[in-house]
């Protein structure tokens, strides 16, 4: 069993060998699988490489976000009023039939709410960073039907947003 795997061996050595050391097209052949091997070792480079950025960009991320004494105080009632109006984009359905006012970190929302949106609004923007309490003045309904269209006062409140950027 031994001699046949040793004769099988020495043949595929043989042929292989000879197909690489062919002096018409063995050059040829040598090159391709030189160029082969140099590419795969660029390939593996540069995967362990964008693998390696990745791992680093995850643990710089982690560590900014679970940082003690992290600084994410806002710098302005302006600056905590954009905060909460980008949160209430995601938290509710109408956003612009909210009106937010900030001072000095007192929060004070006014306009119109779905019911079942108050209390997570309400939780979300009271364990903001900058915010030292929260007044509601929401008034609430069952259905978008009961909550009127953003008045003049949107339009107007955001268009001087628009203009401060």
């Amino acid at each position: 069993m031994k001699d046949k795997l040793s004769l099988v061996v020495g043949i595929a050595a043989g042929a292989l060998a000879m197909y690489y050391l062919d002096p018409q097209a063995g050059r040829r052949r040598r090159a391709l699988v030189r160029d082969q091997l140099v590419a795969a070792g660029h390939d593996a480079a540069y995967f362990t490489g964008r693998k390696a950025k990745r791992a680093a960009d995850r643990v710089k991320g982690y560590l900014a976000t679970h940082r003690p004494g992290r600084h994410d105080q806002p710098e302005s009632d302006q600056q905590l009023r954009d905060r909460i109006r980008a949160r209430l984009g995601h938290v509710m359905r109408s956003p612009r039939s909210v009106e937010v006012r900030v001072e000095q970190g007192r929060v004070s929302l006014r306009g119109h709410i779905l019911r079942h949106e108050l209390d997570r609004v309400l939780h979300d923007v009271s364990r903001m960073a900058g915010v030292a309490s929260v007044e509601s003045h929401l008034v609430t309904h069952e259905t978008e039907a009961g909550i009127p269209p953003p008045g003049p006062g949107a339009l107007e409140e955001r268009a001087a947003a628009a203009t401060m950027h």
